[in-house]
C-alpha cells in the first residue's frame, strides 16, 4: 500500500513540496500582519475592516484569471513576474504603514487591491504539479491529503508569528517577512524541475481515476470549466460557509459563558482534528469513488456541525467541533482531487483554484451572516442554519445526473 513515504520520496517531490509551503506560509501571515499594521498606521478598524475584505476580495475573485495565466504560459514563466508584483505590492504596504498617520486611506487601499489582484495560486500550482509528479491515483490521494493538512498547519503557525512580530517590533514587519516568503518560495518552486516546461512524451501517463464521474472528457478552458466542477466547487463553498460561521459561533459561545480565552482551545480542536482527519483519509486506500464519498463527508460535516449546537458547556463545544474537524481536510481533499482529475492538463490549475476560491469566498460569506443571525437567534437555532449548507449540498451531488445515452433515449421514447 502507497503511504506519506513513498509520496515525499518521489523525484523532485521534497524540493518542490518545500518550495511551495515555504511560499504558502506567506498567507498564513499576511492577513493578521497587514490588519495589524494598518490599524497601527491609521486608528481606525473600520479602515482596517474594508482594507482586509478589499483585499480578500481582490484575491479571491481574481485566483481563477491568475490560474488560468499559469496554465497558459506554465507556472516556470508566469509565476516569478507574479510573485515579484505581489511582492513588491506588500513591501510598498509595509512602508505606507511603518509610521502612523502619514499615508491616505485611499493609497492604502489602492495598494491592497494590487496587491490582492496579483496573489499567486501556489496551493493550485501544487496540486497541479502532484498530479504530473505521480500519475498513480492512491499515490496522487495521499499527496492531495497531505498538501491539505500542510496547509491547515500553516495557517496555524502563520497568525502566531505574525502576532509574535507585533508583540516584539513594528507589525508592518510581518508584512515584510510575508513579503520575502512568497517570493522566495515562488522562485523557488518555478526553479524546480517539475514546474519547468517539458515535452508530452516526459510526463508521466495518468492512470485512470475510478473517481471520475462528471465529464472529464470535456475539453474547456477559462471560466467555462467551472461548469464541469459543481460537485467540488459546491461541497467546497457549503465548508467554507459553515466554517466561516463556526469562527463567530465559538466566540459567541464563549462570551455566553463568560470564557472568552477558550476560543482559541476550541479552534485548536478544530485544527487538530482536520489535520487527523486528513492524515488519515489520505492513507485508506478506498475503494469508493471519490464523487460518492464526497456527499457522504459533507453530511458529517453537516451532522457533526449541527450537533455541536446542542453542546451543553464549553468542553463538550471542543470535544465536538474536533469531530467536526475530522471531515474538514477530507472534504478538501476530495473536492480537490475530483476537480483535478475531472480538468484537462490544459485547465488544472484552473480547476484547483476554482475550488479555492469557491471556499473562501463563501466563508467570508457565511462570517457575514451568521453575524447578523446571531442578533435575534439563539446558539442553537445559529448552528442549524449553518450547518444547512453542507446538507443540502451532499444531497444535491448525490443525484446522479444522467448519462447523455440514458437521455437520448428518453427523448427518443
Amino acid at each position: 500500500m502507497p503511504s506519506y513515504a513513498a509520496v515525499l520520496r518521489t523525484p523532485h517531490a521534497v524540493r518542490t513540496f518545500g518550495s511551495a509551503l515555504l511560499g504558502r506560509l506567506s498567507y498564513g501571515i499576511v492577513y493578521l500582519a497587514l490588519m495589524l499594521a494598518v490599524i497601527r498606521a491609521t486608528g481606525s478598524y473600520s479602515v482596517a475592516g474594508v482594507f482586509v475584505a478589499l483585499f480578500g476580495l481582490t484575491s479571491g475573485v481574481l485566483s481563477p484569471v491568475r490560474a488560468r495565466i499559469i496554465d497558459r504560459h506554465g507556472p516556470s514563466r508566469a509565476l516569478p513576474p507574479m510573485a515579484a508584483v505581489y511582492a513588491s505590492a506588500l513591501t510598498a504596504l509595509a512602508v505606507a504603514t511603518w509610521h502612523p498617520g502619514t499615508t491616505p486611506d485611499l493609497l492604502l487601499y489602492g495598494l491592497s487591491a494590487v496587491a490582492g489582484s496579483s496573489t499567486p495560486p501556489l496551493g493550485p500550482i501544487m496540486r497541479s504539479l502532484w498530479s504530473d509528479l505521480l500519475p498513480e491515483p492512491a499515490l496522487r490521494q495521499r499527496a492531495f491529503s497531505l498538501d491539505t493538512v500542510a496547509e491547515e498547519v500553516l495557517y496555524i503557525v502563520g497568525p502566531l508569528l505574525a502576532g509574535a512580530v507585533a508583540a516584539l517590533t513594528n507589525p508592518a514587519l510581518g508584512v515584510v517577512l510575508s513579503a520575502i516568503l512568497i517570493l522566495t518560495g515562488s522562485l523557488l518552486l518555478a526553479m524546480s524541475p517539475p514546474a519547468r516546461p517539458r515535452p508530452a512524451a516526459d510526463i508521466p501517463a495518468r492512470a485512470p481515476a475510478p473517481a471520475v464521474s462528471t465529464g472529464a472528457s470535456a475539453r474547456t478552458s477559462g471560466f467555462r470549466v467551472v461548469a464541469h466542477l459543481y460537485r467540488p466547487i459546491l461541497i467546497s463553498a457549503s465548508a467554507g460557509m459553515c466554517l466561516g460561521a463556526l469562527s463567530l459561533l465559538v466566540v459567541a459561545a464563549a462570551r455566553n459563558a463568560n470564557h472568552l480565552a477558550a476560543v482559541a482551545w476550541i479552534e485548536a480542536a478544530l485544527a487538530v482534528g482536520s489535520v487527523a482527519g486528513g492524515l488519515a483519509y489520505g492513507a485508506v486506500t478506498w475503494r469508493m469513488p471519490g464523487s460518492r464519498r464526497l456527499p457522504l463527508l459533507a453530511a458529517g460535516l453537516g451532522t457533526s456541525f449541527a450537533v455541536a449546537g446542542l453542546s451543553a458547556n464549553l468542553y463538550v463545544l471542543a470535544a465536538l467541533v474536533g469531530v467536526i474537524g475530522l471531515f474538514v481536510s477530507p472534504s478538501l481533499t476530495t473536492a480537490y482531487l475530483l476537480a483535478d482529475e475531472t480538468a484537462t492538463p490544459e485547465t488544472r490549475t484552473q480547476a484547483g483554484a476554482w475550488v479555492n476560491t469557491a471556499f473562501n469566498l463563501a466563508n467570508s460569506a457565511g462570517t457575514a451572516l451568521i453575524g447578523l443571525l446571531l442578533a435575534g437567534l439563539s446558539l442553537p437555532v445559529c448552528f442549524a442554519i449553518a450547518a444547512t449548507p453542507p446538507l443540502l449540498a451532499a444531497l444535491s451531488t448525490s443525484v446522479r445526473r444522467p448519462s447523455r445515452r440514458a437521455a437520448s433515449l428518453d427523448a427518443m421514447t
